[in-house]
């Protein structure tokens, strides 16, 4: 049995930014050889997923000014199952957004709330196109959540 942290991705992406946001995050987070780096679709994700993690990161497009229906939908299907047993989960947002993204941010950290998680990391929103910046601070994000996950930072 493995003492490595386990870091959870969970993303929805339709156009395929939020993919190349959330493939960025797991390369970050796959240098950290001391944390496992597990990543679901938000409709594979489910309470087991969540409840085995240590850390998480949450990724989805800009809906209407709000989540996407699948990253929702992953809240609806956990929250009452997990709820009270993730207090101070330590978790984190990237968001592709087409407008402004910060409606997405703000209903997400209502839910996180809820939950009891601890939001660690400011918020990345992509705004348009995606660039090779923006990658970088995926890649940067998911290393960062991956090493703090490791040094108990978190």
């Amino acid at each position: 049995m493995s003492d490595r942290k386990r870091l959870l991705i969970v993303y929805h992406t339709q156009s395929g930014n939020t993919g190349k946001l959330a493939d960025a995050a797991v390369r970050g987070a796959q240098r950290v050889d001391e944390t496992e780096t597990v990543v679901r679709r938000a409709f594979d994700a489910g309470v087991e997923d969540l409840l085995a993690c240590d850390g998480l990161l949450l990724g989805t497009p800009e809906n209407f000014g709000y989540m996407s229906g699948a990253l929702k939908d992953f809240f609806d299907r956990t929250y009452y199952p997990c709820e009270g047993k993730l207090v101070g989960l330590p978790f984190a947002v990237f968001v592709s957004a087409g407008n402004d993204g910060r409606g997405a941010v703000r209903e997400i950290g209502r839910i996180a709330n809820g939950y009891g998680w601890k939001r660690v990391a400011e918020e990345i929103i992509v705004r348009g196109t995606v660039t090779a910046t923006d990658l970088e601070r995926c890649e940067e994000l998911g290393e960062a959540m991956a090493t703090g996950l490791a040094l108990g930072i978190f």
